[in-house]
């Protein structure tokens, strides 16, 4: 029952936390996760001055943590910042069902198709 249920859940959360390149499944995450992403998505909204400011955050995080990424990216700054801020507020307005994500995924997963997005580069 609940156990059984319990250790599917835990299964399912680990697969997530590693890159899936061969298949493309619906996630259904736990009610748990979810509450607390949306929280702290929230939170992260809610602390910055102003939705800019918020995807300048995200922008600069990302190309703190991966200065390879950098050339990847052509259009303009302020452009691109409010693109992560989109996109991530899209990904979690859908987090809660799993068609709606995986929709928004397979959207962003088609805007990149013509880079050579690999795992070595997303880890």
């Amino acid at each position: 029952g609940d156990e059984a249920a319990a250790e599917l859940a835990d299964t399912s959360i680990s697969s997530l936390k590693e890159v899936q390149d061969k298949s493309f499944e619906e996630v259904r995450l736990p009610a748990d996760v979810l509450a607390e992403a949306q929280q702290a998505w929230t939170a992260f909204i809610s602390s910055a001055s102003s939705r800019e400011a918020a995807g300048e955050a995200i922008y600069a995080a990302l190309f703190d943590s991966a200065p390879s990424l950098q050339s990847l990216f052509k259009t303009p700054r302020s452009v691109m910042a409010m693109r992560f801020m989109n996109g991530l507020n899209s990904i979690i307005s859908a987090a809660g069902s799993p068609t709606a994500l995986k929709v928004q995924v397979e959207t962003l997963g088609f805007q990149h198709l013509d880079l050579e997005v690999t795992v070595p580069r997303v880890v």
